[in-house]
């Protein structure tokens, strides 16, 4: 490759980079493909351009051009990370195991989707949108079952298996214990469950645990959302959170959620509930859907 083609390629792929922030997605995309057909064995355009369709949900294609990259070079862990990303959004399990493996983590045993349980994390469900972030168990570096029952407003569920980012957006601390917040992209598996509100018509916190317990034990779970969320502001949200004198935590909302398979059993968890606890009691209890 010649300097001034070499010089070319760069200036192309520099041009795609700031058509890409400034939202031209299309214009970015073909930016990168002319710097391909001017250094085809360059591995940066190619990162790039799977990188994109990344963030458009193209999973094929960007599978396609993290695969080219990682080729072009290999000891580059960016290219393999979202060859593993785009290869578990598709269930190519072979190349998603060969892209952890890759980065550093060789998968447990099979051929199937890889069990690692990384433990709990932080999930960011909707990053353009209303931004809340529940905590999940992380079952792989792409993958994580969401644990919380998110707000009402929220499309995701409790058991829902979402795929998310590798890089951390963020981080929300827990005895001291900072945990990364990755943004989830898309919905793998739908869970069995729907959402239900409770609306209390105690605030006593044993009644509430009372409640968490019985459902946890019918096959169900309860998220106390006066007690488990709080409003951030932005720098908080993906930064780390801070003080805020003038906002010590505002609940963002005073009732608890219920996860549930159907109204059958939604309804048994509270009556179970009712009949257990003295003292419980709820104003109603509706179907978030």
């Amino acid at each position: 490759m010649s300097d001034a083609t070499e010089a070319e390629a760069e200036r192309l792929v520099g041009q795609g980079i700031a058509l890409r922030e400034a939202g031209d997605l299309e214009g970015a995309a073909m930016a990168y493909r002319r710097a391909i057909e001017f250094a085809p064995d360059w591995s940066a355009p190619h990162y790039n351009l799977g990188l994109l369709y990344k963030y458009q949900g193209r999973w094929p294609d960007s599978l396609a051009y993290n695969q080219r990259a990682a080729e072009l070079a290999p000891d580059d862990q960016a290219s393999w990370w979202n060859l593993g990303i785009a290869a578990t959004a598709l269930g190519n399990w072979a190349a998603a195991r060969r892209a952890w493996a890759a980065c550093g983590m060789e998968p447990p045993p099979g051929d199937g989707p890889p069990e690692y349980r990384f433990g709990k994390t932080p999930i960011r469900l909707d990053p353009d949108g209303d931004a809340e972030v529940v905590w999940a168990t992380r079952l792989d570096p792409a993958r994580a079952r969401i644990l919380s029952v998110p707000l009402p407003i929220s499309s995701r569920n409790y058991g829902d298996v979402v795929l998310h980012d590798g890089a951390p957006n963020g981080y929300r601390v827990v005895h001291d214990k900072q945990y990364p917040v990755f943004d989830a992209l898309m919905v793998l598996e739908p869970s069995p469950f729907r959402k239900y509100v409770i609306e209390l018509a105690t605030a006593d916190s044993s009644c509430i645990d009372a409640l968490i317990d019985v459902a946890g034990e019918l096959g169900g779970a309860v998220e106390d959302w006066g007690r488990s969320t709080n409003i951030l502001c932005a720098e908080c949200s993906r930064g780390i959170p801070h003080h805020h004198d003038d906002a010590p935590g505002t609940p963002a909302h005073p009732h608890c959620g219920l996860a549930a398979t159907n109204d059958t059993h939604a309804e048994r968890i509270i009556r179970e509930w009712l009949e257990r606890k003295p003292g419980a009691d709820l104003v109603r209890w509706y179907d978030a859907a």
